[in-house]
């Protein structure tokens, strides 16, 4: 009799709990987002700046790649003016790709600078522009800067991107650039770690052009060893290729190049996504990728890259 009694509560419950489900309706499955780089090559429209202007038809070119991303969040560097940027996201908007959030950040170049794109809320953005370094007995600021920005994905998920654009590799008058370039780097490392100290499980990406490759040193400072190590994402082209490395301490053979070196002919990766380790949890390889639109090269010697994530703490 007890034995007849637990086989039919055994029977009730599942048919409770399939009636839970069924009234539930189909799990949802959990929302997922991308975030993306591009160096647009000097976004100017001021006559009285230092650099050319941006064509028409540059900026077309540019607008149809950022369209192809279909990126919720873009760190955008070389951008000029207030003015420009407005344009850019007006001229975006009338296209269909609405970016109601939007930040920019001065730094002393007076000329080009850092900015962001965002269809999720602003929550929160700090304008890094004080950060100094000792270098060949003179006190050197950094020349664009890092925008340290925090986006509320939904209500359950956020995340922090530190955009940041250094040095070029152009020679400079007052110190040498491989080296400005690695302080630059030392700062951003060092704000990185200060938040993993405080937060080791915090939600964060590194974005931008670094100009530099990746067994550089301001790559390696930026990278970080060991459990506070960032993830690169290396996103690389669509095109099939899935061949494995033939050494493990080599990243498997795949187009991921950002930046064409017209006067010396050469392809490097420049542009970087980089995850923390909590971060690195909600890594979509599959939506990550390096931007292939033909002609790219009218928009920018940079072609964007773009990264996808799971908005969800795992």
């Amino acid at each position: 009799m007890q034995s007849t009694v637990r086989t039919f509560l055994r029977h009730l419950a599942r048919l409770l709990v399939l009636s839970l489900l069924w009234t539930a309706g189909p799990l949802q499955a959990a929302e997922t987002f991308r975030v993306a780089t591009f160096n647009l090559n000097n976004y100017v429209d001021d006559p009285g700046a230092a650099r050319p202007l941006k064509t028409e038809a540059s900026k077309a070119k540019i607008r149809e790649s950022i369209r192809a991303l279909r990126a919720e969040v873009i760190a955008l560097q070389e951008m000029g003016s207030s003015q420009s940027l407005a344009e850019l996201t007006q001229s975006l908007k009338a296209e269909g790709m609405d970016y109601p959030h939007s930040e920019i950040l001065f730094g002393s170049d007076t000329n080009i600078h850092l900015a962001v794109l965002s269809k999720f809320p602003i929550t929160a953005c700090h304008r890094l522009t004080n950060d100094t370094y000792l270098l060949m007995g003179r006190r050197m600021r950094v020349q664009r800067g890092f925008l340290e920005v925090q986006f509320q994905v939904n209500p359950d998920y956020t995340f922090t991107a530190f955009i940041a654009h250094l040095k070029s590799r152009r020679q400079a008058a007052v110190a040498d650039e491989a080296e400005m370039r690695l302080q630059e780097a030392l700062l951003l490392r060092e704000k990185i770690d200060a938040l993993l100290r405080t937060q080791p499980k915090a939600n964060f990406l590194v974005m931008g052009d670094m100009n530099d490759v990746k067994d550089s040193p301001p790559i390696r400072t930026l990278l970080g060893r060991y459990k506070n190590a960032l993830l690169d994402t290396r996103p690389a082209e669509p095109n099939g290729d899935s061949q494995p490395s033939s050494n493990s301490r080599w990243d498997p053979p795949r187009i991921t190049w950002t930046h064409y070196y017209a006067k010396e002919d050469t392809y490097s990766r420049f542009d970087y996504i980089l995850a923390s380790p909590g971060m690195a949890r909600e890594w979509m390889p599959h939506e990550t990728f390096v931007s292939t639109v033909p002609n790219w090269g009218l928009a920018s010697d940079h072609r964007p890259i773009v990264a996808g994530f799971v908005a969800e703490d795992k």
